[in-house]
C-alpha cells in the first residue's frame, strides 16, 4: 500500500489494521458492533506497565495488552491489534515495548483516530497478581476511574476478561451484559499455553519464536491462534509449503481467517499453482462480498480490496485468462491511485501481447505514483524506446538521473522481453484491510448515532467517515467531512491529512503541500513528512523531498518506509530544490 495512504499499512494487519466483520480479529483491529455496547468508539490498547513484579513475568505487560484485545474483540469491540499500535510506534520513532507517558499515548491515538486508550500496569509476588487498567478518552479528552483486580497469578485470565468486562460497564452505565454474558463470548486458555504464545510472539529470532508457538499448540490443540503466528512466520521466511501446513488449521469463523486463506493464495501463486492460487483468491472475494454488503450498499466491498484483485489478475494472467486479469488490475489502479503495482502489471501484459505504446502509458503512470522506483521508470524508458519514441526516452533517461541520481537506471535495468514478464509480476504479499474496516465502522458509527439521537460525533468517527469516502472514491463526501472536523476544531492535524490526498488525487499538489505543512504545524510526523517528500519527488524538487525524508528520520530512525525513499534520492543536490 502506497506511503501516501493516510493511514497507511498501520495494518490493522499486521493491520491490521483493518476484513470481513465476522471473520477479522483484533489484530486486524476489525470493528464488531455489539448492541449491548452504549459506549461505541475504537480502542486502542498499550503494554502494561510493570510495577514491581519480578523481570521474569515481564512477558505480561504484552501479555495483558494482548488479553485486553481479545476480551475487547470478542466483548464486540472495536479495537487496534498489537501490530497496529507497533507500527505506528516505529512511525513516532518509539521502541514497540517503550513506557509512554500519557501524552505520547494520546499522539499515537490521535495519529490512529482511536476514541479510547486502554492502559494499565501490573505486580505479583510470585504467587498473586494485581492488576490496575484506565481508559483515557480522546474526544472529549477524560482520563475515566481506574479498575483494579486482584487473585491468583494463575487465574490471570479470568481476572483480566473479569477487569475488561468492568472497565466497559463502570465507565459506562448504559453497557448492558452482565459479566457471565460477556464471560461466555471469551475463549477459556491455559495460562502456560498463552505464556508460550506471548513469548514466542515476542522473541526477536525465527527459531525461539516457532520453539514457543508450538509449544503453546501443544499444549491448546484447538487454539488457532498459534497456528496462524506459526503460518505467518513461516511465510515471512518465503517456505510456503511450511507456512500452508499451518494456515490450514485456520478454520473459517476464526478472526484470521481472511488473513490466512489471503496467505494461502500468496503461497500458491509463489509456488506457481496459479490455478488453485484463483480459486484461493476467488473464494476470498465472494466470502468478503457477501459478509459485508447489505442490501442497496454502494461503494468499495471486501472483495474489491486492491491487493485481492492484483493477486487474482497474476493468476489469470498466468492461466492466460489476459482480459479477466487486465479488468482486475484496472479496477485496482482505480481503488488505490496511489499504488504503482497495479500499472506495472498491466503494463507487463501489455509487453507480453506486444502492445508496446499501451505499455509505455502504464509504466508512466506507474512512475509518476511512484517517482522514486527506478524499475519502473526503467521499463517507461524500454518501452518508449520499443515504440520509437528516443526522444522522449533520453527525456525520462535524463529526468530519473536528475531526480534519483546518474546510474539509478542502470542499476535497475530488467529484462522487457514478453517472455520475461511472467518473474517480473508484482504479487501482494500483505493485506491491508484498512478501507474495509474503515466501512464497517463509519456505518456503524452512523447507525449509532443515529440510534442514541446523539446531535454530534466525535472528530475521530467523522475522519474515520472521511477515510472511508476516500477509499471508494468519493473525493467530494470525504472533503465535507473533513471540513466538518476542521470547523469545530482547525488544528486537527489528521483532517489536515485527509484534505492533502484529496487535492493529490485532485492533481492540486500544491494546495496537497499547504494542507500538509498544516497538518505539520499542528502535529509533528513522520509519517506525514515522508508524504510530503513523495509529493515534492511529483513536483521534481528532489532537494526538498530529502530535507522532509531525513526530518521524518529523525523523528523516527527506524521508519521503514522513510528509509527505502532515502536510499532512492540522489546524494547530491540538483536543481529545482528552493521554492
Amino acid at each position: 500500500m502506497s506511503q501516501y495512504r493516510l493511514i497507511g499499512r498501520v495494518a490493522f494487519v499486521s493491520c491490521a489494521l483493518l476484513c470481513a466483520a465476522a471473520f477479522l480479529s483484533a489484530q486486524q483491529a476489525s470493528p464488531r458492533t455489539s448492541n449491548g455496547s452504549a459506549q461505541s468508539g475504537v480502542y486502542l490498547v498499550f503494554p502494561f506497565e510493570n510495577a514491581g513484579a519480578s523481570p521474569r513475568l515481564d512477558w505480561l505487560g504484552e501479555g495483558l495488552e494482548e488479553l485486553t484485545i481479545q476480551a475487547l474483540s470478542a466483548g464486540g469491540q472495536q479495537v487496534y491489534s498489537h501490530a497496529g499500535r507497533t507500527t505506528e510506534l516505529e512511525r513516532n520513532g518509539l521502541p514497540f515495548s517503550a513506557k509512554l507517558s500519557r501524552a505520547s499515548m494520546l499522539r499515537v491515538a490521535q495519529d490512529l483516530d482511536a476514541d479510547f486508550v486502554v492502559f494499565g500496569s501490573f505486580t505479583s509476588d510470585g504467587k498473586s497478581l494485581t492488576i490496575d487498567s484506565r481508559v483515557l478518552r480522546t474526544d472529549p479528552l477524560m482520563l475515566l476511574p481506574s479498575v483494579r483486580e486482584t487473585g491468583p497469578l494463575d487465574s490471570l485470565i479470568e481476572m483480566q476478561s473479569k477487569l475488561v468486562w468492568r472497565l466497559l460497564s463502570e465507565n459506562d452505565k448504559r453497557y448492558r451484559p452482565t459479566l457471565a454474558e460477556f464471560s461466555k463470548s471469551q475463549r477459556p486458555l491455559r495460562l502456560d499455553a498463552f505464556e508460550h504464545y506471548i513469548r514466542g510472539l515476542l522473541a526477536n529470532e525465527d527459531e525461539p519464536r516457532i520453539r514457543e508457538l508450538r509449544e503453546a499448540s501443544r499444549l491448546e490443540p484447538a487454539w488457532p491462534d498459534p497456528y496462524f503466528a506459526l503460518g505467518q512466520t513461516y511465510f515471512t521466511r518465503n517456505d510456503c509449503a511450511t507456512a500452508l501446513s499451518f494456515l490450514a488449521h485456520i478454520p473459517p469463523a476464526h478472526d484470521r481467517y481472511v488473513e490466512a486463506l489471503f496467505s494461502t493464495g500468496v503461497c500458491r501463486l509463489q509456488l506457481n499453482q496459479p490455478d488453485r492460487a484463483e480459486e484461493v483468491f476467488t473464494s476470498l472475494q465472494k466470502s468478503l462480498n457477501g459478509d459485508t454488503k447489505s442490501e442497496g450498499q454502494t461503494g468499495a466491498s471486501g472483495g474489491d480490496l486492491p491487493e485481492i484483485l492484483n493477486n487474482l489478475a497474476v493468476a489469470h494472467a498466468r492461466r492466460g485468462k489476459i482480459a479477466e486479469a487486465q479488468a482486475g488490475l484496472r479496477r485496482a489502479t482505480d481503488l488505490d491511485p496511489d499504488e504503482d503495482d497495479y500499472p506495472f502489471n498491466l503494463g507487463l501484459l501489455a509487453l507480453q501481447s506486444g502492445d508496446f505504446a499501451a505499455a509505455a502509458t502504464a509504466f508512466r503512470e506507474a512512475s509518476e505514483r511512484k517517482p522514486e522506483n527506478p524499475e519502473d521508470r526503467a521499463l517507461l524508458v524500454q518501452a518508449l524506446e520499443k515504440t520509437g519514441k528516443k526522444s522522449e526516452a533520453d527525456q525520462e533517461r535524463e529526468s530519473a538521473a536528475e531526480s534519483l541520481g546518474p546510474n539509478a537506471l542502470q542499476s535497475a535495468h530488467i529484462d522487457a522481453k514478453p517472455d520475461a514478464t511472467f518473474r517480473l509480476a508484482r504479487i501482494r504479499t500483505e493485506l491491508d484491510t484498512t478501507a474495509l474496516r474503515l466501512e464497517i465502522a463509519a456505518s456503524g458509527s452512523a447507525a449509532n448515532s443515529a440510534a442514541s439521537g446523539a446531535p454530534t460525533e466525535s472528530s475521530a468517527s467523522r475522519i474515520r467517515r472521511g477515510r472511508q469516502e476516500l477509499a471508494t472514491g468519493r473525493l467530494d463526501s470525504a472533503e465535507s467531512e473533513f471540513r466538518g472536523v476542521l470547523r469545530t476544531e482547525p488544528t486537527n492535524a489528521a483532517a489536515h491529512r485527509g484534505l492533502a490526498e484529496i487535492d493529490h488525487r485532485r492533481g492540486k499538489l500544491d494546495d496537497a503541500v499547504r494542507e500538509l505543512q498544516a497538518s505539520l504545524d499542528a502535529r509533528d510526523s513522520a509519517l506525514v513528512r515522508t508524504i510530503l517528500a513523495r509529493i515534492y519527488l511529483e513536483q521534481k524538487k528532489p532537494d526538498l523531498a530529502r530535507a522532509e525524508v531525513q526530518r521524518a528520520l529523525k523523528l523516527a530512525p527506524n521508519y521503514s518506509e522513510a528509509k527505502q525513499l532515502l536510499e532512492h534520492l540522489p546524494k547530491s543536490k540538483s536543481s529545482g530544490g528552493a521554492q
